[in-house]
């Protein structure tokens, strides 16, 4: 057989092979996939960054749905799924935040900006930060007139943003 250990001659090719590679967003092109696809996997080492890259192009990657107890400070702040160590531990402490070892960090977490944490805005309902991620530098003041400026941003007002959740 095989598959049997320690059978490292294999006599013929691979039968079947791919025409194509595997795409994950090819059925599933919901708002999810999306934010999965474009997440930074930053405050890991190179194998683990490996691994969650993995998961995320074979649609194994899935997200966490409440806060996981942190192994450093026991406190339940670990909002990345796969992780063990939660932000604020792994930059102070220089570990990765997946494995927990003291490896070389690929992309080290900002300190100062926590990009997963839920801000508050002013009417008390929460948003997931998805504003803040996305770059939308609309400056009115640089239209012709003043008066094309006052309809963009009452356009800009009546745009109803509903949030869903994930």
């Amino acid at each position: 057989m095989s598959s049997e250990k320690g059978n490292v001659s294999r006599t013929r090719p691979q039968r079947y092979q791919n025409a194509r590679a595997f795409r994950n967003d090819k059925y599933d092109s919901s708002a999810r996939r999306k934010k999965i696809n474009a997440k930074l996997h930053d405050g890991v080492c190179q194998h683990c960054k490996g691994i969650l890259e993995w998961r995320v192009k074979f649609s194994k990657y899935k997200l966490l749905s409440k806060p996981k107890k942190c192994v450093k400070c026991l406190q339940k702040t670990v909002k990345d799924p796969y992780h063990i160590v939660c932000r604020p531990c792994a930059g102070k402490l220089e570990v990765c935040a997946k494995c927990g070892k003291e490896e070389e960090i690929v992309i080290p977490i900002d300190k100062g900006q926590d990009r997963t944490e839920s801000v508050t805005m002013k009417n008390g309902q929460e948003s997931s930060g998805l504003e803040d991620e996305l770059d939308f530098d609309t400056n009115f003041s640089s239209t012709d007139s003043d008066e094309d400026s006052d309809v963009l941003e009452e356009r800009f007002k009546s745009m109803n943003f509903e949030r869903t959740e994930i």
